[in-house]
């Protein structure tokens, strides 16, 4: 176990995160599930938060072996994730499992396991982005040699998300155009690159219409028209529940596993999953949750700021970026500052894939802060030397 703890390296505040957030989620999880699991496993109330134990325990190792890997590695990995992704995400809108009219997910066939193949495409797009982007710093300028090489991937890949979760691809998209600015990429570029997918996005919804044949075009229209309708009747019914629930928490909360919400409100374990930690711990609970994404974000500046190379630095700052802009954006739907989406929260929302991806991605930001608390001590070993 010392050893364990002793080969345990990287940045103490995100690991502390990381353990604030597990424990958050087998609260929440244990408290919005507890009535499902009585009426599907017979009274086995206990069932979703075991299950959800052995994923954040399952997290937690992969976050482990993740960063005591050298996270130059991740760069070599990147070209073979994105060319692997590609294929993942067509085969899945053809043949992926569908729900909602959605095909999201491909299911293992002997250990019957689904898994969204967005969350791949995600990490492999990022390890990719960050690897074009300390490589074309010189010519970063260049149209063709330095914006092109990164910009293809990005399309490409949201391209293929977007027809069936469309809040996923504009979350990725957004978050490394955000990288690619912070990497130097010029701002006309990504002024006609935003400008692009709005014509694109509004040419969609315009031939959708007139074609007939709207498919998943008619769930986002219904969304945010019922965003904007003034209303109380076009209010969806989810988010009519999820503002009972933040009203009854009031400032401290009605008290861990006292929801009433959960069992009404659709999804209180993923997609609705702050609505009850403002239920049950009130709006200091949900504060502190917030806070601790916040300060991922600001620990992962610091490890950008302090990286002696290009491409740990975008690494560790885009992985935080798109995590915490996903949590943000949960946030926002479940207190109805944004229409409703797909959305999880990371690492709390019960979930298998989405909570393996992102340990993965918190151990390749650990990986970063290792390599860097590696280079400081050997700086400060080597200022010691000369000074005696």
């Amino acid at each position: 176990m010392n050893n364990l703890l002793h080969r345990t390296k990287g940045d103490k505040v995100i690991w502390t995160i990381v353990f604030f957030l597990s424990a958050v989620s087998l609260l929440a999880v244990y408290s919005s599930t507890g009535s499902l699991a009585y009426r599907v496993y017979s009274g086995h109330t206990e069932y979703y938060l075991f299950k959800q134990l052995s994923v954040l325990i399952l997290g937690l190792m992969i976050i482990y072996f993740a960063h005591r890997v050298n996270y130059t590695i991740y760069s070599r990995v990147a070209q073979i994730g994105f060319l692997v992704s590609i294929p993942l995400l067509m085969y899945t809108l053809a043949f992926g499992s569908n729900l909602n009219d959605a095909s999201r997910w491909i299911r293992l066939p002997v250990i019957n396991l689904t898994f969204q193949t967005s969350d791949i495409a995600k990490l492999a797009l990022f390890m990719y982005v960050s690897r074009q982007l300390s490589r074309k710093q010189q010519m970063i300028t260049d149209f063709r040699k330095g914006f092109l090489p990164i910009i293809v991937p990005i399309v490409i890949i949201c391209a293929l998300i977007m027809p069936a979760n469309m809040s996923t691809a504009l979350l990725l998209g957004a978050s490394c155009m955000l990288v690619c600015f912070i990497g130097r990429v010029p701002l006309k570029y990504l002024a006609a690159m935003v400008a692009g997918v709005v014509v694109l996005v509004l040419l969609m919804f315009f031939i959708a219409s007139i074609s007939g044949n709207k498919g998943r075009t008619a769930t986002w229209e219904k969304r945010v028209e019922s965003f904007f309708s003034k209303e109380d009747s076009d209010v969806p019914y989810q988010v009519q529940q999820a503002n009972i629930a933040i009203a009854g928490g009031g400032t401290l909360g009605k008290g861990p596993g006292n929801s009433t919400a959960r069992n009404f409100l659709p999804h209180p374990y993923s997609d609705f999953i702050y609505a009850i930690i403002l239920e049950e711990y009130g709006i200091f609970g949900a504060f502190l949750v917030l806070s601790a994404y916040l300060l991922l974000l600001l620990r992962s500046i610091r490890i950008f700021k302090k990286c002696p190379f290009a491409f740990g630095a975008f690494l560790s700052l885009g992985l935080s970026v798109t995590l915490v802009i996903q949590a943000l954006m949960h946030m926002a739907v479940n207190v109805q500052l944004l229409p409703v989406t797909g959305l999880t929260l990371p690492l709390v929302s019960m979930g298998g894939s989405s909570v393996i991806f992102t340990s993965l991605a918190i151990g390749i930001i650990l990986s970063v802060s290792r390599h860097v608390e590696e280079t400081e001590g050997k700086q400060e070993m080597a200022n010691v030397a000369v000074a005696a």
